[in-house]
């Protein structure tokens, strides 16, 4: 389907001529009646069971016709196969994405819940940025890289829309999710390095603490923009889990600790977001998006490829076939 999508016509007018091939059709039914009428008998019950393979398969020949001036109207709208070449000369930006998949992401005061909103918004985000290397990090109680950096969002989007509440041990250890991205990126040659960090509650486990995190990030130039995603007052949240995995819903109030994700973003030169709402939390990502851009520089060189005589081709065999079957095979006597 690709390649199709690469195909144009020079001249696409010449494809109304495929009007004609109902009243082409039209014609050859009334040559038809003229030269082969029909008999009345008062029974046919000698001719039963009388078959011809010729008289089945005689059909082909006004259908070979058909293809071949179908393919001929083609080839002489001239269709065109489209090469393009980019050359593209830009500094790409280093970008890992902090995702918490502590259980308190599940809470419903996003519709369905915090964390489905969160992956939706970041898959969006990733196919935005499409020169950028992007990474993902993921904590709860621990933390660990998802996706290194790579240029395959492919793979980085693969990831993100797997992601789910559980695979970690509890908690919100926010310094050790930082510091985790903070690792991936502090050797990277990139003159510029972006960490996007995104939470819904207080850190409360890890053994690097969160200050530290940034301060080893502000030594290495990494830009941390913090985001903070929960709706105010109460929110339906997993307060307990079952034996079976499930986990039991309550009210609980959504506590995100914001003066720790200001302080990270300015010591790091970046920003602290409040999300409230899903709609919220989509501008967050559009204005990170606006403030990171590169400078790109595309070069487009366009090369195309005749091919229309493939066309041609197959229609001139069809016709050569034509000829052949009705001469020989499928001869008749005027």
């Amino acid at each position: 389907m690709s390649i199709l999508k690469n195909i144009h016509f020079v001249n696409p007018e010449l494809l109304g001529l495929l009007l004609l091939l109902p009243l082409i059709g039209f014609f050859y039914y009334l040559r038809y009646r003229k030269y082969f009428v029909a008999l009345r008998l008062s029974s046919l019950q000698a001719l039963e069971g009388i078959t011809s393979w010729r008289s089945k398969w005689r059909a082909i020949l006004p259908a070979l016709r058909a293809c071949a001036f179908v393919l001929m109207v083609i080839a002489l709208a001239r269709p065109q196969l489209t090469l393009k070449e980019e050359r593209i000369n830009a500094d790409s930006i280093d970008i890992m994405m902090v995702m918490d998949l502590s259980s308190s992401m599940l809470a419903q005061d996003f519709q369905p819940d915090r964390l489905e909103v969160s992956k939706e918004l970041a898959i969006e985000f990733v196919d935005k940025r499409p020169y950028d290397r992007i990474g993902l990090t993921v904590f709860a109680g621990e933390a660990f890289t998802q996706c290194p950096l790579t240029t395959d969002h492919r793979v980085v989007k693969e990831f993100l829309a797997n992601l789910q509440c559980g695979i970690l041990e509890d908690g919100t250890a926010i310094g050790m999710g930082l510091a985790t991205a903070v690792n991936r990126m502090k050797d990277s040659p990139s003159k510029s390095k972006v960490a996007i960090l995104l939470t819904d509650g207080v850190n409360n486990a890890g053994y690097v603490k969160p200050i530290t995190a940034a301060e080893i990030g502000r030594e290495f130039n990494i830009k941390v923009y913090t985001i903070g995603v929960g709706t105010t007052g109460d929110a339906l949240t997993p307060v307990s889990r079952r034996s079976d995995g499930r986990y039991i819903f309550g009210l609980a109030r959504v506590e995100i600790d914001e003066p720790l994700m200001q302080q990270i973003a300015e010591m790091t030169g970046g920003r602290y977001y409040r999300a409230t709402s899903a709609e919220g939390l989509e501008q967050i990502y559009d204005q990170i998006d606006q403030l990171e851009k590169t400078k790109v520089e595309v070069t487009s060189i366009k090369r195309y490829s005749e091919e229309f005589y493939r066309f041609a081709g197959i229609a001139l065999l069809l016709l050569i076939l034509e000829f052949i079957l009705r001469y020989t095979i499928f001869r008749t006597i005027p």
